[in-house]
Parts: structure tokens; C-alpha cells; sequence
């Protein structure tokens, strides 16, 4: 009899999720936009992590030199032309994404749990020191624009992508420590805040348990927004030599390399400024698809 009701709890939880799954998807497909944005967003992430596979020229990622292809303009063989060493741009343009979305991998996962984890903190003892410290830190941080500050912080480290990452990083939780912040303040006040504090609930409880998850729509939002920006203060950095080095296909680093050859070869810098661009209109559309789902008035 327990193990009957057991299966049929497990059954009542599955059916839950496939009707909030159903809900989330009508919601997010009424913007056509978002289904667009979705549509870019896994593409450019399928084509990363299938780089070795789905490039023409793999081997052009690293140290390949074939002079006598050298800056030959788009054709069958070569969609997006070749660059000045003879290296095929499409395949380096895939393997430029893949490198992008591992800066993303690598920070969003740090920067995220540490501004949101200052933030909720912050927020729930609004008025205290607590409050006071990590605030006032988190102004300090925004005062100055990321990619300056990221331009700052990189410049005193070797040029790398591993200490472009950290770059990256320092500058970016303030932003949801100040998001988490705002919307705990504005939660901390509800009923069920209330009554979870007079029922003797312990703070920790409160304020990852109960407030945080109420407040997840804005920070979700606000992730996949922060994809493409991630990825272009990434491709800033190495443009003026502080990320990734040569023979590193990083999209930045490709631009750079081809801004000199401007105007004559014009392909070797914008295919993969159009990619960088591709990315960002992607996940802005994708992160406005995910704020409908969390908005009630779009039912």
C-alpha cells in the first residue's frame, strides 16, 4: 500500500512538471521573437560544442600556415574566405564561439551564486552592516563601467584567457548583488515572510528557501541576457590583446587581426563581428522569451 502511494505521488509530480513545462512554453512561444532568439542561441551552442565536428578545417584552429591560400575572398570552398596565413575564417569563426561560450561557462557559474548570495544577504538585513559593506562594496564596483574596469584589471596580468575570465568575473557580480538586493527588499515584507519568521523558521531557511526562489524571474532574466555581454567584454579584451592569444581562435582576437586588412579583405574581420552580433541578438531575444514566462500579466 505505501509503495502504491509512493508510484503514485512520483506520477503526480511528473504530471506537475509536464503541465508547468506546457505553461512556460505557451507563454514563451507567444513572442515570436523568443522562439528566434531560442532558435540562434542553440544553434550557435550546438556548433561550439561541435566544433571539431561540424568545421570544414579543424586543423585550422591552431598553428596551420598555407600561404599560397592566403586571403582568398568567400567561396564554395572556403564560405567565409581564408584570413592572411591561408586559415579557412568559417572554421575558425566555430571554434572563435566555442572558446566564447567556455569564457560564459566559466563565469556566469562564479559570478552568479556569489552576486545573489551578497544580494539576498544584503537585502533580507536591510539596515544593518551587513547591508551597509556590501553595498556600499557592490557601488564601488558599478560606479565604473565593467568593460573599463575589466580593461583595468587585465592590464596589470599576463594577457590570457583564464585571467581574462577573472577580468570578467570581478567586474560582473555586483550587478546581481544589486538585482538580488532589490528583490528581496521588496519580498522581505510579504505574508509568508512573516508568518515563516513567527513560526520560528531559521533565517537561512527564510532566505534561500523561501524568498530566493520567488525572485529567480528577474535573475534568469538577467543570465541569459548577460551571455552575449559576457561574450563581447571577452572579445573587447582580447581585440586590444589582453584575452586569449594567437593561434587561439577567439573572436575578438580575429577581429583585431583583421581590422588591418581593411578594406581589401573585408571578410577576414566581418564574419566574425556578424558573429559576435548573431550571439548577442540571440540571447537578448531568448532572455526576453524567459522574462514572459516568469510575468504573470502575459497569461
Amino acid at each position: 500500500m505505501q509503495e502504491l502511494r509512493v508510484e503514485r505521488l512520483k506520477v503526480s509530480k511528473i504530471e506537475l512538471w509536464k503541465d508547468s513545462i506546457r505553461k512556460w512554453w505557451f507563454r514563451f512561444s507567444r513572442s515570436p521573437l523568443s522562439v528566434v532568439g531560442f532558435a540562434i542561441s542553440a544553434t550557435c551552442v550546438a556548433l561550439a560544442i561541435l566544433a571539431p565536428i561540424v568545421a570544414p578545417y579543424p586543423e585550422h584552429a591552431g598553428w596551420y600556415i598555407n600561404l599560397d591560400e592566403a586571403l582568398q575572398p568567400p567561396s564554395l570552398k572556403h564560405p567565409f574566405g581564408t584570413d592572411h596565413y591561408g586559415r579557412d575564417v568559417l572554421s575558425r569563426v566555430i571554434f572563435g564561439m566555442r572558446y566564447s561560450f567556455i569564457l560564459v561557462a566559466v563565469v556566469l557559474p562564479l559570478v552568479i551564486p556569489t552576486g545573489v548570495i551578497l544580494g539576498v544577504l544584503a537585502g533580507y538585513f536591510r539596515g544593518s552592516l551587513i547591508d551597509y559593506v556590501i553595498m556600499r562594496l557592490s557601488d564601488i564596483f558599478v560606479s565604473v563601467p565593467p568593460l573599463v574596469m575589466a580593461l583595468a584589471i587585465a592590464s596589470v596580468m599576463k594577457p590570457s584567457m583564464i585571467n581574462s575570465m577573472i577580468a570578467v568575473s570581478i567586474t560582473w557580480w555586483p550587478w546581481y548583488a544589486r538585482l538580488a538586493y532589490s528583490a528581496v527588499s521588496s519580498q522581505k515584507n510579504e505574508y509568508y515572510v512573516i508568518y515563516s519568521e513567527i513560526t520560528g523558521m531559521s533565517k537561512l531557511r527564510i532566505m534561500f528557501k523561501e524568498i530566493l526562489p520567488n525572485c529567480l524571474g528577474p535573475i534568469l532574466t538577467k543570465a541569459t541576457l548577460d551571455v552575449g555581454w559576457v561574450i563581447l567584454v571577452g572579445a573587447a579584451l582580447s581585440f586590444v590583446g589582453l584575452g586569449a592569444q594567437p593561434p587561439t581562435p577567439d573572436l575578438g582576437t580575429m577581429v583585431a587581426e583583421g581590422s588591418h586588412l581593411l578594406p581589401a579583405s573585408w571578410w577576414v574581420t566581418i564574419f566574425p563581428a556578424m558573429t559576435i552580433s548573431i550571439i548577442i541578438l540571440g540571447f537578448n531575444l531568448l532572455g526576453d522569451g524567459i522574462k514572459d514566462i516568469f510575468t504573470e500579466e502575459r497569461y
